[in-house]
């Protein structure tokens, strides 16, 4: 059964019309005789919503009850029973009421998913896991509900429900989203002009990142070679020079110029004799790119300019800056040079900036050969002078009348066959050796036009021309190769550098790495394929590139093992010999990498082990007392109770079932943190979130403390917040016992609230002998105590669950000194600017 398609309608803030856009893509759908039913639809008690659903098949949905409220949630068994074409489910990142198939509504997505039927759905921008701090900072608000990105970017199509922050708030102040008494506290707060304007600008970005993906897919799956300007990214070449500076901020300005600009710095260690880049000014200019927001690749190149060009076009970038030449001008007669080539080959669709600077024309050190790898041209050259020179200098030579002598005509010949052994490498230089002494006999050495040769002394100077040209020739040729090998070490050795400092800085990204190597070698993908043993089949640990398909390393253009059962696999193309060394420590890199990564997981499992080992101690201990003494004062009054060898009096009765009710209130106090403390630890809290006044709440967490021992203040002009009710009770209970527990006899403890910009904080204090500064964390903890604590003052776990129910609910608990003597806990929560997640 084929796997069904998933649609996003995706805003930047409640309100936009996500929804209408769902609905009214169902109608469509529906008019063409598609089979769509509704599944599960967010109301809110908007009347275009409920206009919508007229006429939309709707699945019951399930009923749930929890903490005495019944809840609806979309019932996944009747969608699949239903087995529709297409299925609108609301909320993509909505976390369902406990007791729920799954914790999340995309999880339930996932499983209509996979049974073939196609989703459509809703979701705001704050919702996505990666943007969720960053959204705190803007609204103040921590959303309790977020969805990992990669689920949402694996969506095969993606829709922008896009709005203007004045449309959204004129939509707000109309009534179309919220109901009238929450216009007013929602339009100065959460939906304010700058927040919209920030989500909005979040939103378009990161539905501008999700194309640009899609497009390159698209390209590499069509092979499309030509730049396609869709954004402005500007590459930036580096040499390593001090140029490179100047360079990086001339791109970060232009890139600022258009929106979503990008930078991308790139050096080539080439390895055809390019003076050596400065490691330390390459950091430099690493660093400075990082900081600007831009980012860094280094690629193995032998020619530069196709190199650069190659890199230019597989990243579609739409511009390319490069620093005048450093080269003085006598050294333009070795080549144009890399900045002229590039702008020469570049096309009409490609923009290169030549940028001034402080360091153009001061020189950079004479050029040297380029080894084996000469390139065409330069091999055309070398055939050129090394075999129709000597037949034009010839020419030239017999038409002087007086001729410069044969020692000269020799030493002209020689010179010839030396360039040509510097252009083209031994076998030019071995034709031009030969193609001059043959000349020389025939025209210059009496009798001419003959090959006989009169003069002995003639023909040792045409055997000295001959061998001398001939080791020449072989000692540039060899000079050439040595340049060639030492020019390629030195670039694998700024390879190997920056792979070591990867190392030195702590990296441990796998992704990152193979990267790397996917741009240093022009790969398509790379992949670490690993198998269990030498029969079992290979499967596919990790891998980068736009549609990596290697299943096993002999699919692969090059493979490298990283160990008995690993591998690296790379398609694009075979690598030569030489290259297999740097490919080596990179597959070294990635297998250490690996190692630590999963070392990593195992050390906070063994962490978390530890940490379970350590709580269940102190839980033994704390049972062995704490338990034990509640049980043991009510085993004894029932004893006493039950025995008739005393007649006990009406008050002694009364007594004596007092302790027993304070034992079993203890007794319930300490299971219920105990409760609490495990749900904590194992993440099940789930809170429900909703906007609440602390009016409601916090007198009901009093009950349990005598009344004269607590004083509350809580002005009646607090704004609400969005808290669970339940946990919070339970969280001001905790703190309230602990406050009276501290303070002393006829001073009692004191709870307020006020309202501080955009959140909330209730004060509990208490005037007893406080807690130092170094132990104000530490009393957080489960099963500390502090000090001389009270007897029967339970197992420490009351601020360690009172901090984990705050932290649940997206606010903070912390520890200060009352003036004067005690401490005071603050309890913070945002103030409520939106509607709670549902």
């Amino acid at each position: 059964m084929a796997r069904g398609k998933l649609r996003i309608y995706l805003g930047a803030a409640p309100g936009v019309g996500k929804t209408y856009a769902m609905l009214s893509e169902a109608h469509r759908r529906v008019e063409r005789g598609t089979d769509c039913v509704v599944a599960f639809v967010a109301r809110h008690d908007r009347p275009r919503t409920e206009e919508l659903l007229h006429g939309l098949e709707q699945t019951p949905l399930k009923e749930l009850e929890y903490r005495g409220s019944v809840f609806t949630e979309m019932d996944v068994d009747a969608v699949l029973e239903r087995a529709p074409a297409i299925a609108l489910v609301d909320e993509f990142a909505h976390t369902n009421i406990p007791g729920s198939r799954n914790t999340k509504r995309w999880q339930d997505i996932e499983e209509l998913l996979a049974a073939g039927i196609d989703v459509i759905s809703t979701i705001n921008i704050q919702h996505l896991e990666s943007l969720s701090d960053v959204v705190e900072s803007i609204t103040g608000v921590r959303q309790q509900e977020t969805i990992p990105d990669d689920v949402v970017r694996r969506a095969d199509q993606i829709e922008l429900v896009d709005m203007s922050p004045q449309a959204l708030r004129r939509r707000l102040a109309h009534g179309n989203i919220y109901k009238p008494d929450r216009i007013d506290a929602a339009l100065s707060n959460y939906f304010r002009p700058g927040n919209l304007t920030a989500l909005r600008e979040l939103a378009l970005l990161w539905v501008a990142d999700r194309v640009d993906e899609y497009l390159t897919e698209y390209r590499s799956e069509h092979h499309v070679a030509k730049i396609w300007g869709s954004r402005e990214r500007i590459v930036v070449g580096l040499t390593g020079g001090p140029e490179g500076r100047t360079l990086i901020r001339r791109a970060a300005r232009l890139a600022e110029k258009g929106a979503g600009g990008e930078v991308l710095a790139v050096h080539i260690a080439r390895s055809d004799g390019l003076a050596p880049a400065s490691p330390e000014e390459l950091a430099a200019q690493r660093t400075l790119v990082e900081e600007l927001g831009g980012t860094f690749h280094h690629v193995l190149g032998d020619d530069i300019p196709s190199s650069l060009l190659d890199f230019a076009r597989g990243v579609n970038a739409t511009q390319i800056i490069l620093g005048v030449s450093r080269r003085k001008t006598w050294q333009y007669t070795f080549g144009p040079g890399v900045s002229a080539t590039v702008a020469r080959d570049s096309g009409p669709d490609l923009d290169v900036h030549i940028v001034t600077h402080d360091a153009a024309g001061r020189g950079r050190g004479l050029p040297v050969a380029r080894g084996v790898r000469l390139g065409r041209a330069r091999i055309i050259s070398g055939w050129l002078l090394g075999v129709p020179g000597p037949l034009l200098l010839t020419l030239l030579l017999t038409h002087i009348r007086t001729g410069p002598g044969l020692t000269n005509d020799v030493l002209l010949f020689l010179t010839l066959t030396v360039g040509s052994a510097l252009l083209g490498g031994l076998l030019p230089a071995l034709a031009s050796a030969t193609a001059g002494s043959l000349l020389l006999n025939w025209f210059f050495t009496p009798p001419v036009h003959t090959w006989t040769i009169a003069d002995p002394e003639h023909i040792v100077a045409i055997a000295v021309f001959f061998a001398v040209a001939v080791s020449v020739a072989s000692v540039v040729d060899l000079a050439a190769r040595r340049t060639h090998q030492a020019a390629r070490l030195r670039a694998e050795s700024e390879i190997l550098s920056f792979l070591t400092g990867s190392v030195l800085r702590g990296d441990t990204s796998l992704d990152a790495l193979l990267e790397r190597v996917r741009e240093t070698f022009g790969m398509e993908a790379v992949a670490v394929l690993e198998r269990e043993s030498d029969v079992a089949p290979w499967t596919c640990t990790d891998s980068v590139g736009p549609s990596p398909s290697i299943d096993r390393p002999e699919d692969a253009d090059v493979d490298m093992p990283m160990g008995d059962h690993m591998a690296l696999a790379l398609s694009g193309r075979v690598l030569p010999a030489e290259d297999r060394r740097v490919l080596a420590a990179f597959a070294a890199q990635a297998a250490v990498v690996l190692d630590r990564q999963r070392l990593q997981s195992e050390a906070d499992e063994i962490k978390e082990l530890a940490e379970g080992n350590r709580i269940r101690t102190a839980l033994l201990a704390a049972i062995s007392h704490d338990l034990r003494a509640p049980l043991a004062g009510i085993k004894a009054s029932v004893s006493s109770l039950r025995s008739d060898d005393v007649e006990w009096s009406e008050e002694d009765r009364v007594e004596l079932l007092a302790t027993i009710e304070e034992g079993a209130d203890r007794l319930d106090n300490l299971v219920g943190n105990l409760l609490d403390i495990s749900r904590l630890q194992t993440g099940t809290v789930v809170p429900l979130i909703r906007e609440v006044n602390l009016e409601e709440v916090v007198p009901m967490a009093l009950r349990g403390v005598p009344e004269d021992s607590v004083e509350l203040v809580l002005p009646e002009n607090l704004p609400m917040v969005a808290v669970d009710p339940g946990l919070l009770e339970r969280t001001v209970a905790n703190l309230v016992e602990n406050a009276v527990k501290y303070s002393p006899a006829g001073e009692p403890a004191l709870v307020s609230a006020s309202a501080l910009a955009d959140r909330v904080e209730l004060r509990v204090m208490d005037c007893g002998p406080g807690v130092p500064d170094e132990a104000k964390e530490r009393i957080f903890e489960p099963f500390q105590k502090y000090g001389d604590t009270p007897r029967g003052a339970g197992m420490g776990l009351g601020l360690a669950v009172a901090r984990g129910f705050a932290e649940a609910m997206g606010g903070t608990l912390e520890a200060e000194d009352t003036p004067g003597s005690g401490l005071t806990m603050v309890l913070t929560f945002p103030a409520a600017t939106s509607h709670a997640p549902s």
